[in-house]
């Protein structure tokens, strides 16, 4: 898909191999601004009494991540909010709409690109281990907690698909760490459309154990699957650094292999959640949402269905969508995190 009015510098910017770091960054670097200006209702918040910083930093791997905050700038903020991105995805493109939004509305914003993702260190897109990308979140994490700055605010994760599962792997090996999550089309489930057949799926998992860095994994585009506006799913061309290519085959063994467990230990997820799914979702299952909404030990839980809505609930909606699931998920926060403050003043 091209890119209206980008000249031929920054298309050969584009045609760069994305596998390293580097290009990936560079690319974000040339398209920053870009992104910023697209017409798309993420980008209209605007960013006025909103404190943004980003860096890289080392985690004990000694692989560079790419973290962000937004925090509100006038006033305490109400909670803090910590984000889990989908695959292929960064925190710096879309989710940059969405973050300025919450922070708007008065929570710490924190995220970062897990290792591979995005702007940080890593092959692109290849997921070694499903467990070792969730320990990295959690270390990266645990340290923003641990300031004395946001120490006594209110804990949130945010997941979106992909995150979604990444959310709740925290959450199973954090159980009484956190204050309660947002799940937005979480991937419990792959949608049997986007899996390769069974036959299949057996061939690609012996050959993950000689290949597991090939990118042969048969797949569907994502972006008309997930976005129903289709300007919307047009400006996904945008974001440049994201991964567009099939997945590599360890990545997607590991996707499969955590949510084979993640359906098998619903029961075990006990804080409050707040999940949100379309209805005409064929990216990740709903049906398995709303298992997780029945079997969940909390009694502190909410399932919301969009009806006719994709998979990029955030991102991919009419404009009127979008309004809505900000303004629900906004609602929840703000009721959950005055719970939070009442019970420990």
């Amino acid at each position: 898909m091209g890119i209206p009015g980008v000249d031929r510098e920054l298309k050969k910017i584009l045609k760069a191999n994305m596998d390293e770091v580097g290009a990936r960054r560079r690319a974000r670097e040339a398209f920053k601004n870009i992104q910023l200006g697209i017409d798309h209702i993420l980008f209209k918040t605007p960013c006025d009494g909103i404190k943004m910083e980003e860096s890289y930093e080392k985690n004990s791997k000694g692989l560079e991540i790419f973290c962000k905050s937004w925090l509100p700038s006038a006033s305490k903020p109400k909670a803090a909010v910590f984000y889990c991105h989908g695959y292929g995805d960064t925190c710096s493109f879309f989710f940059e709409g969405i973050a300025r939004k919450l922070a708007s509305s008065g929570y710490a914003v924190f995220a970062m690109d897990y290792p591979g993702f995005g702007l940080s260190e890593g092959l692109h897109c290849y997921i070694h281990s499903f467990d070792g990308l969730v320990d990295d979140v959690i270390e990266h994490y645990s340290k923003i907690k641990e300031n004395p700055e946001f120490h006594s605010l209110p804990s949130f994760l945010f997941g979106q698909s992909m995150g979604g599962a990444v959310a709740l792997k925290i959450h199973l090996k954090q159980p009484k760490a956190w204050d309660g999550a947002i799940l937005v089309a979480p991937m419990c489930k792959i949608a049997d459309d986007m899996v390769p057949p069974k036959f299949l799926t057996h061939i690609l998992i012996g050959l993950a154990n000689v290949l597991p860095k090939h990118k042969l994994v048969p797949n569907k585009d994502l972006a008309e699957a997930a976005f129903r506006d289709l300007k919307k799913r047009e400006q996904t061309a945008y974001n440049v650094v994201a991964y567009k290519d099939k997945p590599r085959l360890k990545s997607a063994v590991e996707m499969l292999k955590t949510t084979e467990e993640i359906e098998q230990r619903l029961k075990e997820v006990s804080l409050p959640i707040f999940i949100l799914h379309g209805e005409a979702d064929t990216v990740t299952d709903p049906s398995v949402s709303k298992a997780l909404y029945e079997n969940a030990s909390c009694s502190d839980k909410k399932l919301q269905l969009y009806k006719d809505a994709y998979h990029a609930l955030l991102e991919g909606e009419p404009d009127e969508i979008i309004t809505q699931v900000f303004g629900d998920i906004i609602s929840w926060l703000d009721e959950h995190s005055l719970t939070h403050n009442q019970s420990s003043s």
